[in-house]
């Protein structure tokens, strides 16, 4: 599909965007912190195969951050405790886990800083000069602070993040919870609507919430992949679209 056989997005009621990987490269600083935390604890409890980019996209990628976790370990046979969202970073259970990546992911954000895809920047900028309404779904508990660094949390008045999820106890991508939440928060009808992302539980969220149109965003995931899962069109960046 050419450029100029891509669907206007303006058209639309509303579009709604993943964050890591859609609108900012965060995803990269999410797959190098849980690699190095994973192998770090592979290696420390002997669990064999050993950790591999194919596991963050297959367990990690698009789910809230416990979820991620059990289901990385739940296919090595590994099994341990829930345990607690307060658990120290330190603790061997799935949300110490999950909060030992997480002090990796927000000490690389502060330190390095993070900055949008310019052809996100350019593609939201132009929703936003058409009217149409946007707003991030992201399973990620950091999103907003991810927007704030990037400068982009003032350009969107809906944010259905990871805390919010939480709150209204929403399950995780692939399920269609989150972003059908995202179109009611921003009042907007899925069938009318837009969604944008990059991973392989995204899109099937998407498709499941019901949304004209889905957008996959091949930043690694594969775009046969992301088709095969929903995903009606499938471009390598979102300037195709400006």
């Amino acid at each position: 599909m050419t450029a100029a056989q891509l669907p206007d997005l303006t058209t639309y009621d509303g579009v709604l965007f993943d964050l890591d990987g859609v609108l900012t490269p965060t995803a990269e600083v999410h797959m190098h912190a849980w690699q190095a935390m994973f192998t770090e604890l592979f290696t420390a409890w002997g669990i064999t195969p050993p950790y591999t980019a194919d596991d963050y996209f297959r367990h990690l990628d698009g789910k809230k951050r416990y979820d991620g976790v059990a289901s990385l370990l739940r296919s090595r046979d590994v099994e341990v405790p829930w345990g607690d969202p307060a658990d120290d970073p330190s603790a061997d259970t799935i949300c110490g886990i999950g909060n030992r990546k997480n002090a990796v992911f927000e000490r690389v954000l502060r330190a390095d800083g993070i900055a949008p895809y310019p052809g996100s920047l350019a593609l939201v900028e132009k929703l936003q000069a058409a009217g149409t309404p946007i707003a991030v779904v992201s399973s990620s508990k950091n999103a907003r602070e991810v927007l704030e660094v990037a400068g982009l949390l003032e350009r969107f008045p809906v944010v259905m993040d990871g805390v919010v999820a939480e709150e209204r106890h929403l399950p995780s991508k692939p399920a269609p919870d989150v972003f059908a939440e995202g179109a009611r928060m921003l009042g907007v009808d899925p069938a009318r609507s837009v969604a944008i992302e990059d991973a392989h539980s995204g899109v099937e969220s998407a498709v499941a919430a019901g949304y004209a149109l889905v957008v996959g965003v091949d930043r690694g995931a594969g775009a046969d992949t992301l088709r095969a899962l929903g995903a009606h069109v499938v471009v390598d960046d979102l300037d195709a679209f400006v």
